[in-house]
Formats: C-alpha cells, structure tokens, sequence
C-alpha cells in the first residue's frame, strides 16, 4: 500500500448540495429555505434566548435579589489552620506568600482570619483582614495582627 493508492470507505464521501442553481437541480427556486418567513430571507440572525415570538424564558422567570458591586470576597483562615502552619514550618511570622506556599489560598485571593479554634504560640500575622476575636487572640499571646 502507497500513498497514491489510499482512497476513502467507499459510501463515505459525497458531493456537496449545490443550491440556488436553477430549477433543473431540484434545489432552486427558495433554495431548501421554505416559504416566507425571516429564516427564507437573507441576512437572518437569530437573537439570543429568541423563541419564535413566544415570551423568552429569561423574560417570564421573576428577578429577586441584589448584587453588590463593592462585596469583597475573602478566603477564611482560621487560627487554628495558623496554628498548625507555625508548627509544621516553625513559624513565627506567617504573611500570605506562607499560605499560598502551603496550599490554603491562591495568589489572587485576599485573607480574612478568623478567631475558630485556638493559638498556643506566639505568631505575627499578615492578612488583608481579621475579625475581632482574631485579632484580640493573636495580640492577647504577644503576636501582632497587621493589615495589609
């Protein structure tokens, strides 16, 4: 077998439907596109979530709610997460580069920690935010909470 020997299964390939060519080829006159309408004209494009006249599901669902354009999302880190972090690396300041290095955030997401569980050494956190009870359980060890 060579290449110029290679042909295609044999059924597999089939001349393409030329239409618009005259009534003798059986596809002339409104060229397979029926009769009328906006799909038999030319330049039809059909609109998004368009159904055939009929009210639009994104039109016949009721709306609620509210989405604030100024919500900040935080990733949550807990103290003890923190905790165990400062032991497994012998930590005595954790930043947000620590926690992407380790897995618990990635890069683009901003830090809040919050106060479950509980601190048993004396560690200096860097987070984008902290709740109060964090923030008093990080300082109440000598640690120091700061904001970036």
């Amino acid at each position: 077998m060579k290449l110029h020997n290679l042909k295609p299964a044999e059924g597999s390939v089939h001349s393409r439907r030329r239409i618009g060519r005259g009534p003798g080829s059986g596809l002339g006159g409104t060229s397979t596109r029926g009769t009328k309408g906006a799909k038999a004209r030319s330049g039809y494009k059909k609109k998004i979530g368009f159904e055939g006249g009929q009210m639009p599901l994104q039109r016949r669902v009721p709306k609620f709610g509210f989405k604030n354009i100024n919500h900040v999302e935080y990733k949550a880190i807990n103290l003890d997460v923190l905790q165990n972090l400062a032991t497994a690396q012998n930590l005595d300041k954790i930043t947000v580069a620590d926690l992407v290095n380790a897995g618990f955030v990635s890069k683009k997401q901003l830090v809040k920690v919050l106060a479950k569980g509980t601190l048993t050494s004396k560690v200096d956190v860097e987070a984008h935010a902290f709740s109060k009870t964090a923030e008093e359980a990080i300082t109440s060890l000598g640690g120091t909470a700061t904001k970036l």
